[in-house]
């Protein structure tokens, strides 16, 4: 199982780098916004602002991060519904390959993909856009993977639903990005209307949010454990539900 996992694994990476343009979406753009917005802010804003001071050594890597994830689930709703609409997942399901198989394939690619475009955003920070603290990226890289891993279970359940390839990255795109608003990233949550505050408190990137920002200034794991129960509940609950509801042609 494992063998014909890394060989399905490896097609799919090459399938992916053929499209140049979704190809730079997922690798290529966070890096551009991480980039260009650092630089542009840290030109124009006045240093001794506490705003742009917090939004630029916390909020822009987090920002950066939060796109990585989100595209990765708005390429894998897309693939996904290509794959049935083209009667490919259901090809491949009469392969002896297993079910969970061809889906951990997809799961791998997007995880493997978001610590390469983590790896070149940190690299052509360090080159272009110093921000001059010292950041433990091993631990900000395992709690990006872990919240990759569950929004991606909503992207899951999101290509489950999605009827056509046509209608699935505008209604990825409909769904996911919309979260980042009410996330606390550019507002507190607290800061908030009551209404939206209540829509923040169910919303996987909150908790998304706390857990970077948190770890990327170096707090422990263990302040933040309630944001890693959250998520792990929203990756359970999807995974079920998209099991239960997913369509394979």
């Amino acid at each position: 199982m494992l063998r014909g996992l890394w060989k399905l694994t490896w097609i799919e990476i090459k399938v992916f780098l053929r499209e140049p343009l979704g190809a730079f979406g997922t690798i290529g753009f966070p890096v551009v916004v991480f980039l260009v917005i650092g630089r542009v802010a840290g030109r124009n804003i006045p240093a001794p602002s506490l705003a742009a001071n917090v939004f630029l050594r916390v909020g822009l890597p987090v920002l950066a991060a939060l796109l990585i994830a989100v595209s990765s689930v708005i390429s894998l709703v897309t693939i996904v519904s290509i794959y049935r609409e083209g009667g490919i997942l259901k090809r491949l399901r009469a392969t002896p390959l297993r079910p969970q198989t061809i889906l951990t394939a997809h799961v791998i690619v997007k995880l493997l993909l978001t610590a390469a475009t983590l790896t070149l955003m940190v690299l052509a920070g360090k080159r272009y856009y110093p921000v001059g603290i010292h950041v433990p990226l091993l631990g900000f890289t395992m709690a990006l993977l872990i919240s990759t891993c569950s929004i991606l279970s909503i992207g899951f359940l999101i290509a489950s639903i999605v009827p056509t390839a046509r209608f699935a990255q505008p209604i990825g795109a409909v769904i996911m990005y919309p979260m980042i608003a009410v996330s606390g990233l550019f507002v507190p949550v607290e800061s908030l209307p009551p209404t939206l505050q209540a829509v923040a408190k169910v919303v996987p990137l909150t908790y998304t949010v706390s857990l970077l920002e948190g770890i990327w200034r170096g707090d422990t794991w263990w302040a933040h454990k309630g944001d890693v129960a959250a998520l792990a509940l929203v990756f359970i609950v999807c995974t079920a539900l998209s099991a239960k509801v997913f369509r394979w042609e």
